[in-house]
């Protein structure tokens, strides 16, 4: 069961194998390029939340951060402390399925490849949920198969039948600046809220 426990243990156990260490390129080239940092921004299965230390360092002032590791939330409350205090960010142990809120821009990097398969329908339809009109979703996801998991991969085709019922899919391509350990197998999203 991919719950609290199961992550907890990971992180505890410093098995986090899918942890590169800082915000990836693809994601902070998209950063860089957003013009209104009072926009709502929500991270759900934020991990060591690398994207969040990034947007926060820029000076966006909306960040909500959603784990369901209750070990990693209390390292991510102890870490970004400061920007907490400041009200510009917080980190919910929760599950993310079990989440409300209106957000402009939902953060996707290596949450839909933890989650069981077999959710990802219903994931489409909770980020859908959790956006505001032309919110968008964006992010990466794994254009490979995986033997077992997490992660779980996956192809474009099989994709795009999960999230056309609700988004304008902008661009859904293969990633051109992935880091190297992951250079050709990842594609980059962003996908516009119907």
């Amino acid at each position: 069961m991919l719950n609290d426990q199961y992550w907890s243990e990971r992180y505890a156990k410093s098995q986090t194998g899918w942890d590169v260490g800082n915000v990836s390129p693809a994601l902070k080239a998209y950063f860089d390029q957003l013009s209104t940092q009072s926009i709502s921004i929500l991270i759900p299965g934020c991990g060591n939340a690398y994207e969040a230390e990034y947007l926060l360092q820029q000076g966006f002032t909306d960040v909500i951060l959603i784990d369901i590791s209750g070990v990693l939330v209390l390292n991510l409350q102890e870490k970004l402390k400061d920007y907490i205090e400041k009200g510009v960010c917080r980190v919910i142990h929760q599950d993310f399925f079990e989440h409300s809120g209106s957000y402009d821009l939902i953060v996707e990097q290596t949450f839909f490849c933890a989650i069981d398969p077999t959710l990802r329908p219903k994931y489409a339809e909770k980020m859908s949920e959790l956006l505001k009109p032309t919110g968008h979703l964006v992010g990466l996801l794994f254009d490979r198969e995986f033997v077992g998991g997490p992660p779980f991969g996956g192809t474009k085709e099989e994709y795009i039948p999960y999230f056309s019922p609700y988004f304008d899919l902008k661009t859904i391509e293969r990633c051109t600046n992935s880091i190297p350990p992951r250079a050709g197998s990842e594609l980059f999203i962003n996908l516009k809220k119907y």
